[in-house]
């Protein structure tokens, strides 16, 4: 028995097992939060849940402790950007104002991740999901403005489904629409380089342009559509 094992022996103390220290407590969280680095490190093939435990350093078997399948991995990386969306969309009496926080934050929130788009915009929305809350928020104050309870719904998906396009077009190459030197395309090509001069004079991305612009003129549409209505 060695001198630390003794003395832990008797002191009425088991001994520590010798071996390499627990980093962390495995977690649901922590499994999500390993996936989407994992999806941001490699945006084209993703992960297998194999490269999950290798990353996690445990075996597979101990993934399913926490996460049912892949599905579940993924409505938890739902779940995380959802709560960053909530803690950065400021809240605002007026709706379009309160829309327009909501579109930036989503934005944000997925142009960081631009991988999880194409998963979870096909994943069902999960019966205790945060997004379920949120949603509730922006159709009650919708509601509250005076569009109808199916207007409400239509108006969050119309914005979102914006949004994650734009998100999609922030983190592409700013440089993908550059027409370069073709002489077939004069007004294309004049209008390309504009935006992107303002930009920078601006200080901002071409991408940025675009998303202010559409999203002020969405907004502007729904406030008009309100009027009449």
């Amino acid at each position: 028995m060695s001198a630390v094992a003794k003395t832990a022996s008797e002191a009425g103390e088991r001994p520590r097992p010798v071996g390499r220290p627990r980093v962390g407590v495995l977690s649901r969280r922590l499994i999500g939060e390993t996936a989407l680095r994992l999806l941001d490190d490699d945006r084209d093939t993703g992960f297998r849940m194999s490269d999950l435990a290798r990353a996690l350093g445990v075996r597979v078997s101990s993934l399913y402790n926490h996460v049912e399948n892949k599905t579940a991995v993924f409505a938890e990386i739902r779940e995380i950007l959802a709560e960053r969306i909530n803690a950065d969309a400021a809240p605002d009496p007026r709706w379009d104002r309160a829309l327009r926080n909501w579109a930036h934050a989503y934005r944000a929130a997925f142009a960081a991740h631009p991988s999880t788009v194409a998963y979870l915009s096909a994943l069902p929305l999960d019966a205790n999901s945060t997004v379920g809350a949120a949603y509730d928020h922006l159709a009650s104050q919708l509601q509250d403005a005076g569009w109808s309870a199916a207007e409400s719904m239509s108006v969050i998906v119309a914005v979102e489904s914006f949004v994650l396009g734009s998100a999609l077009d922030a983190s592409a190459p700013q440089d993908m629409l550059d027409p370069g030197d073709r002489a077939d395309v004069p007004t294309f090509a004049a209008a390309y380089h504009a935006r992107r001069e303002l930009a920078a004079a601006e200080g901002v991305t071409p991408a940025d342009l675009a998303f202010t612009l559409g999203l002020d003129a969405l907004l502007e549409g729904l406030r008009l559509r309100l009027g009449r209505g």
